[in-house]
């Protein structure tokens, strides 16, 4: 199994817009973010987690041309804007997008995509085809030869879902899980976790908060994600974190055993 950080940055992504501090001027890829986005790819399966505004560029970066699945953490537009983008793989591919979330975030998806969602008859051509496909918290799901484990976490206001594919798990977006809900993330090898800055934040894990949950699994390896440019320069977060923990970037692939 591999992963591909489509993408690792904030709401905002990095550079910000006007910001003129040290991470948004440098010119070090490893401190340029797109919205936060992941790839996973299991025997010629590829599977998306999320899809912000930047879905197009990180897409054709990561050069796939098929899609077996999209499926989304929860409903903010930092990982659901870029859901037009995905009619590219219904026009070459001829077949609907299968598409995983919450009964929550397809309510969103459907306000926002009205368009998409239009029965065939009234529905535009060439508009992006999809397949709804529900994600119950308390009930895994497979998509191909992947069952995946839904994972609940608080967001501030909202909740999130994180997901556990054998010794993998991902989490994003966290600002705290559920005591019943982090039992299920016992013996993780491979965890992938947010860190948004060094200050406490309402709804996201500060570095310290993300590190203590590091500590509490002891995955073998760990990777930062949802960085915003308050965290500091990569070289700089990279010094300081423990052996087993790593400041991810864009463009990042990691690969390692799948053991379901």
């Amino acid at each position: 199994m591999r992963v591909r950080f489509l993408g690792t940055g904030t709401s905002t992504g990095i550079p910000l817009i006007g910001c003129n501090c040290a991470v948004c001027t440098n010119t070090h890829p490893y401190n340029k973010r797109l919205r936060t986005s992941l790839l996973l790819q299991s025997r010629g399966l590829n599977i998306v987690f999320d899809c912000g505004p930047d879905f197009r560029q990180q897409i054709l970066e990561a050069k796939i041309n098929t899609l077996d699945g999209l499926v989304f953490t929860h409903q903010h537009s930092d990982h659901t804007a870029g859901l037009d983008e995905v009619r590219a793989f219904t026009i070459w591919n001829k077949k609907p997008v299968n598409v995983y979330a919450s009964q929550i975030v397809q309510t969103e998806l459907k306000r926002n995509y009205s368009y998409v969602f239009l029965p065939p008859e009234t529905k535009y051509p060439g508009a992006a085809d999809f397949s709804l496909c529900t994600i119950e918290k308390v009930k895994p799901f497979s998509i191909g030869h992947l069952d995946l484990i839904p994972i609940e976490a608080n967001h501030g206001f909202v909740d999130v879902l994180g997901f556990r594919i054998g010794d993998f798990a991902y989490m994003t977006d966290v600002k705290y899980i559920y005591p019943d809900e982090i039992k299920k993330l016992a013996g993780v090898k491979y965890l992938i976790i947010n860190a948004l800055q060094h200050e406490p934040h309402y709804s996201h894990l500060s570095l310290t908060e993300a590190l203590a949950i590091v500590r509490q699994l002891q995955p073998q390896q760990a990777y930062l994600t949802h960085i915003s440019h308050k965290l500091g320069l990569y070289a700089d977060v990279a010094a300081i974190l423990p052996p087993n923990v790593h400041v991810a970037y864009d463009g990042l692939e990691i690969a390692f055993d799948f053991n379901d």
